[in-house]
């Protein structure tokens, strides 16, 4: 029996054809890449004249039945002297060359420089995308589909959620960057909402979306351990708890920010995640800290690297603590203690963290940062965190898990 010249697809072998070209008959053609995107083609002629690899969209968003309709339709246009849109659209793109995502992706970043304040968030977004979207990089930007987005997040979104999350927000505004420039049409492959979301797990079911932290009754013990070791890091780590501070922040302070008479440490607007300048007042544990690290002083940081010139490393304080949450998480444990161990108003625990709390009228009314009642709280704060007198001490290893 002869095999049947049109219609020769089925909607079931649509969606799971594999790499190749499959042809349904009457010109119309399914084109299955590597990364098994597929899309469809019409191929026809007339008099002479030939109108290959007209688009007729991806198999993803048109259905077996829709594409043969568009291929009639292109078809009937061929025989009667038209020229498909597509056609032109194609000719024009070949004589103008259509950029891919990489060179889309460079000129983003250029153009979004002067948004962000910090020169590391230009080189964050840039290394995302080339080491985990390597494979859309050499692909036109018009060509990218839902097929080529999954084929680069589905093998992160279960091991490194995070990573995943920030690639696929990344991706979308590359394209939609390319988008905006006419550089190509319809819906974005990288959406989340409406569409990517019903292809994959929400990350709330992956992972919490919280730093880790360790429990506040357990502090104690870990400060002893700290002491313990007696290393810049371990200083650094036992600091960052008494002051509440981001690790970055720590790990950027300078001297010249820290005012041991008046015992104030002024972080400025452009080191704060807020934009704006922060007052943290020291308690004298954090103090004899500071005069510690002012006896060895070597330069601008007040908590200095190996490499001259240089501070800390995040990698430092993460060794420390590897196995007690993260560095971050001191911040949830200092904050369960505020309001379960205190009755110090939320807005003291909340400006402590250097959090914007209340709306906008209150906070223009709103105009002190509470440094004194502050200095209170961290004075309290360092008392619950000394070691007992007498107590057992654990080794660090415990933490590092050892």
């Amino acid at each position: 029996m002869a095999r049947r010249q049109t219609n020769r697809l089925t909607a079931r072998f649509v969606a799971t054809a594999p790499p190749g070209v499959h042809c349904d008959g009457r010109g119309l053609y399914l084109i299955v890449s590597e990364t098994l995107a597929g899309k469809w083609v019409a191929n026809h002629s007339h008099n002479g004249k030939r109108f290959p690899g007209t688009g007729l969209g991806s198999r993803d968003y048109v259905g077996l039945a829709e594409a043969r309709e568009k291929n009639e339709a292109v078809r009937k246009l061929v025989k009667t002297g038209g020229v498909p849109a597509e056609t032109k659209r194609e000719a024009k793109r070949l004589a103008a060359g259509t950029p891919t995502f990489g060179q889309c992706a460079d000129e983003l970043l250029v153009a979004k420089a002067s948004e962000w304040r910090h020169a590391k968030t230009s080189a964050q977004w840039r290394m995302t995308l080339e080491r985990y979207a390597k494979p859309l990089w050499a692909l036109p930007v018009d060509e990218i589909d839902t097929r080529a987005v999954l084929s680069v997040l589905q093998p992160l979104w279960v091991t490194i959620p995070e990573t995943a999350a920030r690639l696929r927000n990344r991706i979308e505004a590359v394209l939609n960057f390319a988008k905006a420039h006419k550089l190509r049409a319809g819906e974005n492959p990288a959406a989340w909402r409406g569409h990517l979301a019903l292809i994959l797990p929400k990350r709330q079911k992956l992972t919490r979306g919280h730093h880790a932290a360790l429990p506040y009754r357990d502090v104690r013990e870990f400060i002893a351990a700290l002491r313990e070791i007696k290393s810049i890091p371990t200083i650094a780590f036992e600091f960052l708890i008494l002051t509440a501070a981001r690790s970055g922040t720590v790990l950027g302070a300078r001297w010249s920010e820290i005012d041991l008479v008046t015992r104030i440490w002024v972080v400025p607007a452009a080191r704060m995640k807020s934009g704006v300048e922060h007052r943290t007042p020291l308690s004298a544990r954090a103090t004899e800290i500071l005069e510690q690290m002012a006896e060895i002083r070597s330069g601008d940081f007040v908590f200095p690297g190996q490499r001259r010139g240089r501070g800390l490393g995040q990698a430092s304080l993460w060794r420390v603590c590897s196995g007690a949450g993260t560095p971050h998480g001191f911040r949830s444990t200092f904050r369960d203690w505020c309001g379960e161990e205190t009755s110090f108003p939320r807005e003291v625990a909340e400006a402590a963290l250097a959090h914007v709390a209340g709306d906008a009228t209150e906070r223009a009314y709103r105009r002190g940062d509470a440094l004194e009642k502050r200095r209170g709280l961290m004075e309290a704060w360092a008392a619950f965190c000394e070691p007992k007198v007498g107590s057992n001490v654990v080794s660090l290893s415990r933490y590092q898990g050892a």
